[in-house]
């Protein structure tokens, strides 16, 4: 299984190469992709160095243009498609079919990868992309368990890849509009969840309130570690409860499951994380590569001593266990 790793900065391109990534994913700093925040991404330049430091050491580069274009500004997305086909991207990570159909034809030879954002979880959906567009690669959605995947993977229409670790979203890839709620601002649009221009925090009596926009999104006590404020990992009241009402602050960790996504057929494992920085990325990719070398020998995986690096210090394996059925 290939080793598919985040890249949010050049630096922190270069140091997934060097920590063993089979393949670094990245993309252009604007509205193109979807980590659309300031300070990271690429400028052409950059993602032209970016791909040549990683063939040379044989590493491929995916570039991301996963985000749906404006009606009436597809020109930006276009040219995005031209420049990263034009530097040698070895695939393109595409959402919105109106791009795919602009690429399958201008570019027929260049490789094509279904966005997790584009939310393909079934085999008719993902017939379809094949058929229409020649797809190679589907990354599924974090909503499956692992007989679902390999029930896609058994139908033997393009290779599979699935995220192993990192943060996890409302699972509602492709479809979420809680920022664009709160900001005006979404992710699948803007590239943008959350962004930080909205973001506030205010000391109040004994606690440290976090607001996104006009709304307040938790309320932390003094020892308590603070999260990011997003609507979909925010507390709040209903009825005589107060808690997580869609999703609790925990990132994804699947590394117990590798010999079942092994089995299941999977492709390539992924790692969410373009937004964070050289140290996460070299301790995450160099764990898992420990842990797919242990694997291919028939060995037991070792400890990753991850849980630091993780959301509010905790993990779980999402849906793929689908423990609350």
């Amino acid at each position: 299984m290939e080793l598919i790793c985040p890249a949010g900065t050049p630096a922190a391109f270069r140091t997934a190469v060097d920590a063993g990534a089979d393949a670094v994913y990245c993309g252009f700093n604007d509205e193109t992709n979807a980590r659309n925040f300031p300070g990271l991404n690429f400028s052409r330049e950059e993602m032209r160095q970016a791909l040549a430091y990683a063939h040379a050491r044989g590493a491929r580069v995916l570039v991301a243009i996963n985000t749906f274009p404006r009606a009436s500004a597809e020109a930006a997305w276009r040219r995005a498609i031209d420049d990263a086909v034009g530097y040698g991207a070895d695939a393109l990570i595409l959402a919105d079919i109106g791009l795919m159909a602009y690429t399958a034809q201008k570019y027929p030879e260049q490789r094509l990868h279904v966005s997790v954002q584009a939310a393909a979880a079934s085999p008719a959906a993902i017939r379809f992309y094949v058929d229409a567009f020649a797809v190679r690669r589907v990354v599924l959605p974090r909503v499956l368990s692992v007989p679902e995947v390999a029930a896609i993977a058994r139908a033997g229409l393009c290779e599979t890849e699935v995220f192993i670790f990192g943060g996890l979203c409302v699972m509602e890839e492709g479809r979420c509009s809680l920022s664009s709620y709160c900001t005006g601002q979404s992710p699948n649009m803007n590239g943008v969840c959350s962004p930080a221009s909205h973001v506030t925090y205010q000391e109040q009596d004994e606690f440290l309130v976090s607001r996104l926009g006009d709304f307040t999104i938790n309320r932390f006590a003094k020892a308590e570690p603070a999260a990011y404020p997003t609507l979909c990992k925010g507390r709040f009241r209903a009825g005589t409860n107060t808690g997580y009402l869609f999703e609790d602050p925990v990132s994804l960790d699947a590394a117990a499951l590798l010999p079942a996504l092994r089995e299941a057929g999977v492709s390539a494992l992924k790692i969410e994380g373009r937004q964070r920085g050289r140290a996460y990325i070299d301790r995450v990719v160099r764990a898992f590569r420990r842990a797919l070398t242990a694997l291919d020998s028939g060995q037991a995986i070792p400890p990753g001593g991850l849980k630091a690096l993780t959301e509010g210090q905790a993990t779980t394996e999402g849906a793929y266990q689908k423990r609350w059925r």
